[in-house]
C-alpha cells in the first residue's frame, strides 16, 4: 500500500517556525531587546575614518543602538551624514554632544552621544550636529600637534639659535677653566672639612750652637718679650719678595707663627751663651732689669737677582722706666743655590745664627 505523505503536518511545522522567527525578532525589537528605537540624523563636519554601518553607538559609555545609514551630504561634500538608531529610553536632549572614538588597540570607532545641538525640522528624525574635529583619528591629532611645534618652532628660530649659541659659549668657557673650577671646588671642599686635608711639612729654626766661651755675662736680669713685626709677618708660611707662592713651598710651615719663632730661638740663643744668666722668661717680664725688644723688619727670600734668605732686626734695649739705653739695626743675608724648603731652611739657620751671635755680643756690653 503507497504510504500518503504527511503535507499538511510539514506545511504546519513550516509556517509555525516562521511566525516563531517573526515573533521572536518583534519581541527583541520592542520588548526582549533593546526596545523600541528613535532614529537621528549625525552631521559630522569632517572625516570620519572608519566608521561603518553597524557600528556602535554610546551613550556614556553604555551601547544605546548602532549605525544605521552613512553618506555625503549632498550640499557640503567636506561634512558627512548618519543616522543612528538608539533606544528610545535613552535621554537625548538639546544638550547632547556627538562625538566620534576609537576603541581598543585596534581603533573600532564608535559613534558617542554626550552633547551637541539638535536641529530638528518638521517630519524628519532629529539631526544631531557632531563637535567639529568630532572624526578625528588619533594619527591625525598627533599629525596636527606635531605641526604646531613645527609652527612654534619656526616662529621661534631665532631666539632658539641664540639660546644654543650662549650655550655653547658656556661649555666652551667651563672648558677652558676647568682647572680654576677645579680650585674653587677644591677649595670649597676645604671649606666645608670635605675631602683629604693636605699633609703639611712642618720645618723649624735651628738654635745656633757654638756661640764661644761667654767672655762675659749678663749683669743684670734681662727678659725678651715677643718680637713685634707686621701683620705680613704673623704667619707660618714661608715669605717671599717679591710676594707670591712657589713651587714646593704649598704645604710648607714654620713650627710656629716668625715672631714667637724667632723669640723662642733667641732666648734658646741666651741660654746656649750663658745658662747661669739666661733671659726670663714671659711670664717674669715685670721682674726683669731690662728688656730687649727686637722689631722684625724681613724674614723672607728675595729672588730679584741674587736668591738669598734676608732676616733684618730692629733691637732695643730698656730699663724698668722704660727708657732706651740702646738700640740697633742687624740685618744679614744668606745665598741659596736652589728654591725649594730644604736649601731655604738650610740658608735662613746659617743666617739667624751670624745674627744671633752679633746680638748677643752687642747686649752683653749694653747690660
Amino acid at each position: 500500500m503507497e504510504t500518503r505523505a504527511p503535507y499538511v503536518l510539514i506545511g504546519s511545522f513550516v509556517l509555525a517556525a516562521i511566525l516563531a522567527v517573526f515573533g521572536f525578532v518583534y519581541w527583541l525589537n520592542n520588548t526582549g531587546g533593546i526596545g523600541p528605537r528613535t532614529n537621528y540624523h549625525v552631521q559630522f563636519q569632517g572625516p570620519v575614518p572608519g566608521l561603518l554601518v553597524g557600528a556602535g553607538v554610546l551613550f556614556n559609555g553604555i551601547r544605546v543602538g548602532e549605525v544605521t545609514q552613512l553618506g555625503l551630504a549632498p550640499d557640503n561634500p567636506r561634512f558627512v551624514n548618519a543616522t543612528i538608531s538608539v533606544a528610545t529610553a535613552t535621554p537625548v536632549r538639546s544638550d547632547t554632544r556627538v562625538g566620534l572614538e576609537f576603541q581598543g588597540l585596534t581603533g573600532v570607532p564608535v559613534v558617542t552621544l554626550e552633547g551637541g545641538v539638535i536641529v530638528a525640522k518638521s517630519g524628519e528624525p532629529v539631526t544631531l550636529i557632531a563637535e567639529a574635529g568630532a572624526g578625528q583619528s588619533m594619527t591625525q591629532a598627533a599629525r596636527d600637534a606635531l605641526r604646531r611645534v613645527d609652527t612654534v618652532l619656526q616662529d621661534n628660530s631665532g631666539p632658539l639659535k641664540d639660546t644654543i649659541a650662549n650655550f655653547k659659549t658656556f661649555s666652551d668657557g667651563l672648558a677652558r677653566n676647568t682647572g680654576k673650577i677645579d680650585g674653587i671646588l677644591a677649595g670649597l671642599e676645604k671649606m666645608t672639612g670635605g675631602g683629604t686635608p693636605a699633609q703639611k711639612v712642618t720645618y723649624d729654626l735651628r738654635t745656633p750652637q757654638n756661640l764661644g766661651p761667654a767672655g762675659k755675662t749678663l749683669a743684670a736680669s734681662l727678659a725678651i718679650p715677643e718680637p713685634t713685626a707686621v701683620a705680613m709677618l704673623q704667619t707660618q708660611r714661608m715669605l717671599f719678595a717679591p710676594a707670591g707662592d712657589r713651587p714646593g713651598f704649598g704645604d710648607f710651615l714654620w713650627a710656629d707663627s716668625i715672631p714667637k719663632l724667632v723669640q723662642a730661638r733667641l732666648i734658646d740663643s741666651f741660654e746656649n751663651y750663658d745658662i747661669a744668666h739666661a733671659p726670663l722668661r714671659t711670664s717674669d717680664l715685670g721682674q726683669a732689669d731690662y728688656q730687649l725688644l727686637i722689631d722684625i723688619r724681613r724674614f723672607r727670600i728675595a729672588t730679584e737677582g741674587e736668591i738669598r734668605a734676608e732676616i733684618g732686626l730692629s733691637a732695643r734695649i730698656v730699663d724698668k722706666n722704660g727708657k732706651v739705653i740702646a738700640s740697633r739695626l742687624i740685618e744679614t743675608s744668606e745665598k741659596l743655590d736652589k728654591v725649594e724648603p730644604a736649601a731655604a731652611v738650610a740658608a735662613f739657620d746659617a743666617a739667624f745664627a751670624r745674627i744671633t751671635k752679633e746680638l748677643i755680643g752687642w747686649t752683653v756690653q749694653a747690660v
